[in-house]
């Protein structure tokens, strides 16, 4: 095959990944916009929808524990699929069970969403590095940017569809049908076979120096606290900001969802351009920037009783809270040797699914007692906390024997990996390392 073929073959495979990566952004901002609707079809209080919210959080922490182990027996192309088909089932569930007044089904549909989200997102992103790699240019923070940007254009069509009063169901049974669409026109471009692990040797036994314990490694442990707080700060947005600004500061439905439109495209801007200030400032103080404007931001959001300065705060939100997840799962990627960058990842990234996993339950009951507004001083506390922690994404280069060593001033994450490295061999049972897990959940 003459490089010119191969080179067509990988940019079709590249152009797939941008239509795939936008669907689960769609679909989330979709949802996200009608739940002042589907918390009225239900009737319920503000901390059963936090309950309702659990399932979703549930379903994406399944999805991703598992995906390593589906992803290194299976490949990347059917957990892809299955990601997409996740999404297709679960949207016409949520529709039919607010339609319904049926809160279980609703927690069901979004448990089905929720895993469809996060094994899918793995596999694409073990895809978005061998892409990477065998272009030899970056290529991963744009794939992450197509979610944010799909997270726009749900939120657009969303808010107007609220507006409208056009159903929840025919809303999103039509999302439904496109990512159907897209999907059976995209997968043909993703190779077949890309992925698997080879299979252990029987009686092999993992070296006991390579197991990671992350309250053993105080830079691993800060990291953590970085993404913890950063993935509470994302997730709280994508929960719960159209009801915080239609139940704290007085807009009808429509416009809570136009605010959370503002969020999403202030998110999109911030992971398309981030990489350009990675390059030139580094990573701690980006993170350190980013994490300042999204506590200030958020802390508007609390205390400013003016509505239209609360909205217009959430553009430092979702900018503060853009790069903060990717960054921080990045930097724990090459904060070890590199024998141990997948299980660095995979712990970083599950404390902070931990934080989406509690964070809409503990945010509805705080939000049922004090109100929500007052709720998101927890997120304020966690992202300033982030501030102080930032020196410890810094970067690190990995010497030939493992170890890692300050890097040289300028160099960034994102950089297209060594043509000699290799992608998407995943063990089983751990997330396979990139520039970010699922996540980007939400992106």
């Amino acid at each position: 095959m003459s490089t010119t073929t191969l080179d067509r073959a990988d940019l079709r495979r590249r152009n797939a990944l941008f239509a795939l990566f936008l669907l689960p952004g769609l679909g989330l901002a979709s949802w996200v916009t009608r739940t002042p609707d589907v918390r009225d079809l239900l009737g319920v209080s503000t901390a059963e929808m936090g309950l309702v919210l659990f399932g979703l959080s549930v379903g994406s922490m399944i999805g991703i524990l598992g995906s390593g182990a589906l992803v290194s027996r299976f490949g990347t192309r059917p957990i892809v699929i299955l990601g997409v088909t996740g999404l297709v089932v679960s949207l016409p569930v949520i529709g039919t069970g607010g339609a319904l007044g049926a809160p279980v089904l609703v927690a069901l549909g979004l448990a089905i969403f929720g895993f469809g989200m996060g094994a899918g997102e793995v596999a694409m992103n073990v895809e978005g590095a061998e892409v990477e790699r065998r272009l030899a240019r970056s290529v991963l923070p744009a794939l992450h940017g197509c979610f944010s940007l799909g997270t726009v254009i749900g939120a657009v069509i969303g808010m107007s569809l609220t507006a409208l009063a056009f159903p929840v169901l025919w809303h999103l049974g039509s999302v439904s049908v496109l990512a159907v669409v897209v999907l059976l026109i995209a997968i043909r471009s993703v190779p077949v076979g890309f992925g698997k692990g080879a299979p252990r040797e029987r009686g092999a036994r993992r070296d006991p120096a390579a197991r990671v314990v992350l309250w053993r490694d105080p830079r691993l442990l800060a990291i953590g606290g970085i993404v913890l707080a950063m993935a509470f700060a994302e997730g709280a947005a994508n929960d719960w900001l159209p009801l915080l600004m239609v139940d704290g500061h007085g807009f009808d439905a429509a416009l809570g969802s136009a605010v959370f439109a503002v969020f999403a495209a202030a998110m999109t801007i911030g992971r398309f351009t981030g990489g350009f200030f990675i390059a030139r400032f580094g990573r701690a103080a980006v993170m350190r920037v980013s994490a300042i404007a999204g506590a200030i931001g958020i802390a508007l959001v609390v205390f400013a009783d003016h509505p239209f300065v609360a909205a217009a705060s959430v553009l430092l939100w979702g900018l503060g809270a853009s790069l903060g997840f990717p960054v921080a799962i990045s930097a724990a990627g090459d904060s070890g040797p590199v024998a141990q960058s997948a299980q660095r990842v995979a712990q970083a990234a599950v404390v902070g699914y931990l934080a989406f996993l509690v964070g809409p339950p503990l945010l509805g009951l705080l939000g049922e007692e004090f109100g929500l507004r007052l709720a998101m001083v927890v997120v304020l506390v966690l992202v300033a906390g982030a501030v102080l922690l930032a020196p410890a994404v810094g970067e690190t280069r990995r010497g030939a024997a493992g170890t890692t060593a300050p890097s040289a001033p300028g160099d960034a994450p994102g950089d297209a990996p060594a043509a000699d490295a290799p992608a998407g061999d995943v063990p089983a049972g751990e997330a396979p390392a990139g520039n970010g897990p699922a996540g980007d959940r939400n992106g």
